[in-house]
């Protein structure tokens, strides 16, 4: 007589569809294309098998790591573009525009231009505890809309613990080679795949959104790769 044991039988998970997204968190069009594409997926019907799979991401890599002096994104901009920052406000105003446009509240008076390796870090530490997501979300705002310096190991503490890292797990993150290891693989593959701008969406390794797409494209390539991955699943 064969006894069931509850104990020992486990499901599989089921498989889910991916979209790999390339993001650095300093960029207010990542931020925007985030939530164009959350608002296409609140209309996906299949939105429960899909899973997002953030990717590290570095527009610039030359910003000092932390020379103590702060930069607002008005002169950021304006020395790498070469223009006023009278011109730089000016563009960040049309971008200001656009976050309105999909829900968003950009702050650029306050945000500080840091170099956003460190934060990746925690980023691929956050994924490992299926928190990726949710360090996204908590490092755009802390950003774009509250004007936190995420180049301050204190800030990236206190926003790791909100999202619910361990202290002691996101500081031997930040002290890693292995997890800059994995921010610098992720940096590479998207060289690999032709990345030149983020943000870069990635549905099922077959179609790809380049930029903050409006929400109707990502539905469009959504349903596409979708249908296509479940009649192969």
């Amino acid at each position: 007589m064969n006894v069931f044991n509850a104990a020992n039988f486990t499901l599989a998970t089921p498989p889910k569809m991916k979209v790999e997204v390339w993001s650095d968190i300093m960029c207010p069009f990542c931020y925007i294309g985030k939530r164009n594409y959350e608002s296409a997926l609140e209309k996906f019907a299949e939105r429960s098998n899909i899973e997002i799979v953030w990717r590290s991401f570095q527009l610039d890599p030359t910003i000092p790591a932390s020379n103590g002096t702060k930069r607002s994104v008005f002169e950021y901009l304006a020395e790498r573009k070469g223009m006023t920052v009278e011109q730089s406000m000016a563009m960040h105003q049309q971008v200001i525009q656009t976050a309105k446009n999909a829900g968003l509240t950009f702050n650029m008076d306050k945000a500080v231009v840091a170099n956003s390796f460190e934060a990746h870090k925690m980023i691929q530490l956050a994924k490992q505890k299926g928190l990726g997501d949710q360090a996204e979300e908590r490092l755009f705002s802390a950003y774009f809309i509250e004007g936190k310096d995420f180049g301050d190991t204190a800030i990236l503490l206190e926003i790791g613990q909100e999202i619910g890292l361990k202290k002691e797990a996101i500081l031997e993150a930040l002290d890693s080679d292995d997890y800059a290891y994995l921010v610098t693989q992720d940096i590479q593959e998207a060289q690999s795949l032709g990345v030149r701008g983020v943000p870069f969406f990635v549905f099922n390794r077959r179609y790809a959104i380049s930029g903050a797409q409006p929400p109707q494209a990502f539905l469009q390539t959504l349903e596409q790769s979708f249908a296509e991955w479940k009649n192969e699943n």
